[in-house]
């Protein structure tokens, strides 16, 4: 484990009374307190009913205020499950097939030579979502991540677009045959927020939020801003371990060094693999209406999201890359889950194998970057400690409903 503080004091804790908060408060406030995240917030629905939803820490850098369990923070990474629900709304609405070309929906921005190496014109959306699309950030770069050098190269302004890195992205080659095998891909998501984009004829958010977030009770969600004070309402805050260096600002018109959350990266080219603000309420709503318990299933066919061939992930025995979603079978059922994780921000969102759906989130990344699997164990050995759950889904007023 990372140890960033020592002796620091007790987060203080808010959100509805349960029977089950004094686990969650106990291992998971422990565990922020410990690695030196000054917020949180979590959320655990057991058999479709919310029953614990608990915020950690101060609202504002300064102290004042009080996180709850409604309080919107960046996602990262959680973002692709989210796409990929919007994906497979399009499929369900006959817009869209799983096995469309990527080339063939994205043919107006293609340059008129085509794609610079032709195994693009194989990839499927399909391939998009379980990260087999054919690029490897590992054995060339993470297009996501470097808006000012795209810019530069595609003559469009900084920091790039997300449209701009799709262009650039098609002049660069893959790393190997789509469909072979999965390495994780923001670049591939990317793609697939365009796709959403053509094939319904609206901004990214907006049908995302319509098609998606609004039916599920998550209105609240929206997409994130990078610079500055820019925090959208009801937005919490991102810190960085003392230690960390400040950053050269991505944005060309904000001279000197910022903190890395505030200007490190461009979020809002990140849309589709990592730009959502949600709170942990926010994703588990969206969870139970999508998981394939929640009646009717809302005219999504929930099982194509984890429908085989699934490739398994070498760095998750026995777990396999279904659509937007780590999957892990456990008897007759499943584990999903995903992890999120940028400066500044931690976060796992997982719908268990036995009735139960659970998201917390940190304003805080250590530099080892681990603190989202650190949460991840300690939202199960919480789940274990509980010796008894309300009757009544317990309530949260906060208008996330919209």
């Amino acid at each position: 484990m990372t140890t960033c503080l020592l002796l620091l004091p007790a987060l203080a804790a808010s959100g509805p009374d349960s029977p089950a908060n004094a686990a969650y408060d106990q291992v998971v406030g422990t565990l922020l307190r410990d690695w030196g995240a000054p917020c949180g917030a979590l959320a655990v629905a057991r058999e479709g009913r919310l029953v614990v939803a608990r915020g950690y820490g101060p609202a504002e850098p300064d102290g004042r205020g009080a996180v709850r369990p409604t309080t919107l923070f960046r996602i990262a990474s959680i973002s692709k499950p989210i796409t990929a629900l919007a994906i497979h709304k399009l499929v369900a609405q006959g817009r869209l097939r799983l096995d469309d070309k990527v080339c063939d929906r994205l043919a107006d921005r293609l340059p008129p030579s085509g794609p610079a190496d032709a195994r693009w014109r194989a990839i499927t959306v399909r391939h998009l979502l379980r990260h087999s699309g054919g690029w490897d950030s590992a054995a060339s770069f993470d297009p996501m991540f470097r808006p000012a050098e795209i810019a530069a190269a595609t003559r469009t302004p900084a920091p790039a677009s997300a449209e701009a890195i799709v262009r650039h992205m098609f002049g660069q080659p893959l790393q190997f045959d789509p469909g072979t095998r999965t390495a994780y891909s923001n670049f591939g998501y990317c793609v697939l927020g365009r796709i959403i984009e053509r094939v319904s004829g609206r901004r990214y958010e907006d049908y995302v939020r319509e098609a998606v977030l609004v039916p599920a009770g998550a209105g609240a969600m929206r997409l994130g801003r990078t610079a500055g004070l820019a925090r959208a309402p009801g937005e919490g805050w991102y810190a960085m371990p003392p230690a960390a260096a400040l950053v050269r600002s991505v944005f060309p018109d904000e001279p000197g060094l910022v903190a890395s959350p505030y200007g490190g990266f461009h979020l809002e080219a990140m849309d589709a693999h990592g730009g959502w603000l949600a709170s942990p309420v926010d994703l588990v709503r969206c969870a139970l209406r999508y998981d394939g318990r929640a009646q009717p299933p809302d005219l999504l066919d929930v099982a194509a999201l984890l429908a085989p061939p699934l490739l398994p992930l070498p760095q998750a025995p026995g777990a396999f890359q279904g659509d937007g979603w780590v999957v892990r079978p456990v008897g007759a059922d499943a584990n999903w889950w995903h992890g999120g994780s940028l400066p500044g921000t931690s976060s796992i969102l997982v719908r268990s194998h036995h009735g139960f759906v659970w998201a917390a989130v940190a304003n805080f990344r250590p530099a080892d970057r681990s603190l989202w699997q650190a949460l991840d164990a300690a939202m199960w050995e919480a789940l274990a400690k509980v010796e008894a759950w309300p009757a009544e889904e317990v309530v949260v007023g906060d208008g996330s409903r919209r």
